[in-house]
């Protein structure tokens, strides 16, 4: 059986790690360079690295941060954030990432996740999505620009078309559950898992233990993503794999 992963989150604005509550309420963390490097000691499986405001503010992802978290960390890096081309794409895995998040620019142009996919590997390509669900209750609706504005979009059937134009991954966060601690989204992680056949990273929401294997539980997740969690110290990655384990959810030490 796969192993489940755990994925702390680094959500990067002006240089620095940031958290926030539903996309907003944004609070100073640290160096994301240094939180990287104390995640990778901790048995971390892979670090997503999101320069959450670049691509509302039109500019391109830091790369001397990425270069120089490369440096420092022995798992896979995911980064995402002002992702608009394949020259971007080719840029920051020259950095040193393994794998590129893209959100609204794949909205934007869908071509480009089949074109980046073709050029780099499928399993560099993790299509992310903030999913809100409608007011009608019927559904999700796809947000892009760091989740400021509402697409219209079904959520579902734009992951599933963004599996068929070969993305690798789908990087899968709850708009309504995101900072609130009160658990993952298990209606909208279990419906996306059940409609792909390419790995969903869970994101948003967690915030216990039990969270963490509630999603992989009740769900298709391959991962479980989690920030202030990690970044307050509440948990470790490795209390967390700990846990997971005596639970019969089969990890990686």
């Amino acid at each position: 059986m796969l192993t489940k992963r755990i994925v702390p989150c680094l959500d990067v604005n002006m240089g620095k790690v940031v958290k926030g509550i539903n996309f907003v309420d944004l609070q100073d963390v640290g160096d994301p360079v240094e939180i990287a490097e104390h995640y990778n000691r901790q048995g971390a499986d892979e670090i997503v690295f999101l320069d959450i405001t670049a691509t509302y503010e039109k500019r391109k992802t830091i790369i001397d941060l990425v270069e120089r978290t490369a440096e420092k960390v022995f798992i896979p890096l995911t980064v995402g954030g002002g992702i608009s081309g394949i020259d971007d794409f080719k840029n920051i895995l020259r950095a040193g990432a393994d794998k590129i998040s893209i959100n609204s620019s794949a909205v934007k142009d869908p071509k480009l996740i089949y074109e980046a996919a073709d050029k780099f590997g499928s399993q560099c390509v993790v299509v992310a999505v903030d999913a809100k669900k409608r007011d009608s209750g019927e559904g999700w609706d796809v947000f892009v620009e760091g989740g400021r504005r509402n697409t219209g979009m079904d959520a579902v059937e734009w992951i599933r078309k963004a599996e068929h134009l070969g993305a690798g991954e789908i990087l899968l966060t709850s708009m309504d559950a995101d900072g609130t601690k009160k658990g993952y989204d298990i209606e909208l992680t279990k419906t996306v898992c059940k409609t792909v056949n390419i790995p969903v990273i869970a994101s948003g929401g967690c915030g216990s233990l039990k969270d963490f294997y509630d999603v992989f539980n009740d769900t298709g997740a391959d991962a479980a993503l989690a920030a202030s969690l990690f970044h307050y110290g509440e948990l470790t990655v490795r209390e967390v794999k700990q846990y997971l384990k005596t639970m019969n959810i089969p990890v990686r030490f």
